[in-house]
C-alpha cells in the first residue's frame, strides 16, 4: 500500500483569461484584491441576490417556511499534514463553519478531489481518515463527490474542494449587513494560531514552536450561542486576510463602524513572537477555528457564558463594540490609548497556506 502512487494518463489546461490580464499569486488571499476580482470578473456572469449579500455561504428559500445556508470551497495547504489538522480535515471544517455562520445546522457535504500524479495512496487514505473524524465531530455526512487526476508537478499533492448544506434556524437573520450600532464584538479564541502552525510546518519561522493549528468545526459552539440569544446578529469565521479583513468586510457589508480594544484581542505569545520576528500583525494571519459574533449588547454577557463552556469557545472575550461612526471602517484604541485605523489587507501578507 506504501509504494501506490496516483497516475495519470492527460491532463486538461485551462484558457488564459481575456483581455491579457493574469490572476498573481495572493490575489485569493481574501483582502482587497479578492474583492476586486469579484466585482469585476464574478458578479457582472452571475450576479444575484445571494452572491450580492456577501457572506461565506448563501441563504436561499426554496420554499416557505425553509431556509437553506449553501456554501463551497476550495482548499489547498501546503504540507499536507501540519502541526493540529491536514487538509482533510481543514476542508470538512471550513466548509461546515462558512454554512453554520447564517446560523445554520450544517447537514450535508460533498467533496472533490484533484490529485496529482505520484501522490501515495497511503497519503490518500489518512486524510479521507481525517476528513471522517471531523465529519463526526461536527455531525455532518459526506453524501457526494468526485475525483480527478492531474500531470505531475500540476497540484502541490492534493486538492479538496467541498460544498455544504445546512438549515438555518425558523426566524433567523444572521450575516454580515446585520450589525447594528451598540453590538458588542465577541471573539471566540486566540488569533493567528493556523498560519503560524502552517509556516512552522514549513520550517519558516527559523525557530522551534509547539503553536498547533485552531481547525475546528463551530456549529456546536453556534448552537449554543443561539440557545442563549435570539440577537446574535452577525457570526464570521476570520479566515484568510485574519480578523482584520474580516472585520472590514462587515463594515462595509452593514455600512456601520466598528471600535476595537487592542489589549483585549487574544493572541499566543508563541504567535506574537513569531509574527515580530516576521513583520506579521497577528490581526491578518489566518485563523481556521475562530469566529467573531457581533451581539446586542444586552445579551452578550450570557452569550459569553454559553460560549466559554462549550470545547472551542473557552477562551471567548469581548473585544470592541459597533458604532455608527466612522461608517465602513474598523479603528483600535491602543494600549497607549491612542486610536488607529485597522484596513482590510491590500495584498498577501503570508505565502498560501490555505
Amino acid at each position: 500500500m506504501n509504494d501506490e502512487t496516483v497516475n495519470i494518463e492527460g491532463a486538461v489546461c485551462a484558457p488564459p483569461l481575456p483581455h491579457n490580464e493574469q490572476i498573481v499569486m495572493g490575489h485569493g488571499a481574501g483582502g482587497r484584491m479578492t474583492h476586486q476580482l469579484i466585482q469585476k470578473a464574478f458578479l457582472p456572469a452571475f450576479d444575484n441576490s445571494a452572491l450580492r449579500a456577501g457572506d461565506d455561504a448563501a441563504a436561499l428559500e426554496p420554499k416557505a417556511g425553509v431556509q437553506l445556508s449553501i456554501s463551497t470551497d476550495a482548499h489547498v495547504v501546503s504540507p499536507l499534514f501540519f502541526p493540529g489538522g491536514d487538509i482533510g480535515r481543514l476542508a470538512v471544517c471550513g466548509t461546515v463553519n462558512d454554512v453554520a455562520m447564517l446560523g445554520a445546522t450544517p447537514l450535508y457535504l460533498t467533496a472533490g478531489f484533484i490529485l496529482e500524479e505520484g501522490l501515495s495512496v497511503e497519503t490518500l487514505q489518512r486524510v479521507i481518515a481525517s476528513m471522517k473524524i471531523a465529519a463526526q465531530e461536527a455531525n455532518v455526512q459526506i453524501v457526494a463527490g468526485d475525483t480527478k487526476v492531474v500531470q505531475r508537478g500540476k497540484a502541490d499533492g492534493l486538492y479538496v474542494t467541498t460544498a455544504g448544506v445546512g438549515l438555518v434556524r425558523p426566524n433567523l437573520k444572521i450575516g454580515g449587513s446585520q450589525a447594528k450600532p451598540g453590538d458588542v464584538l465577541i471573539l471566540s479564541g486566540t488569533i493567528g494560531d493556523h498560519g503560524i502552525a502552517v509556516l512552522g510546518a514549513r520550517g519558516e519561522l527559523g525557530f522551534e514552536s509547539s503553536i498547533q493549528s485552531d481547525v475546528a468545526p463551530l456549529n456546536h459552539l453556534i448552537d449554543a450561542m443561539l440557545n442563549a440569544s435570539d440577537n446574535v446578529h452577525v457570526l464570521r469565521d476570520p479566515t484568510r486576510g485574519g480578523l482584520a479583513t474580516t472585520l472590514n468586510e462587515i463594515a462595509s457589508q452593514s455600512n456601520i463602524g466598528i471600535m476595537l480594544n487592542e489589549t483585549t484581542i487574544p493572541v499566543h505569545p508563541e504567535v506574537n513572537a513569531a509574527c515580530e520576528m516576521l513583520g506579521f500583525d497577528p490581526l491578518y494571519v489566518a485563523n481556521e477555528g475562530k469566529l467573531v459574533a457581533m451581539v446586542a449588547h444586552e445579551d452578550a454577557d450570557a452569550v459569553l457564558k454559553a460560549m466559554r463552556q462549550t470545547r472551542y469557545g473557552e477562551e471567548a472575550v469581548m473585544i470592541g463594540e459597533v458604532t455608527a461612526e466612522p461608517r465602513g471602517r474598523v479603528l483600535m484604541r491602543t494600549a497607549i490609548g491612542s486610536q488607529r485605523v485597522v484596513d482590510m489587507l491590500a495584498g498577501e501578507m503570508l505565502p498560501r497556506i490555505c
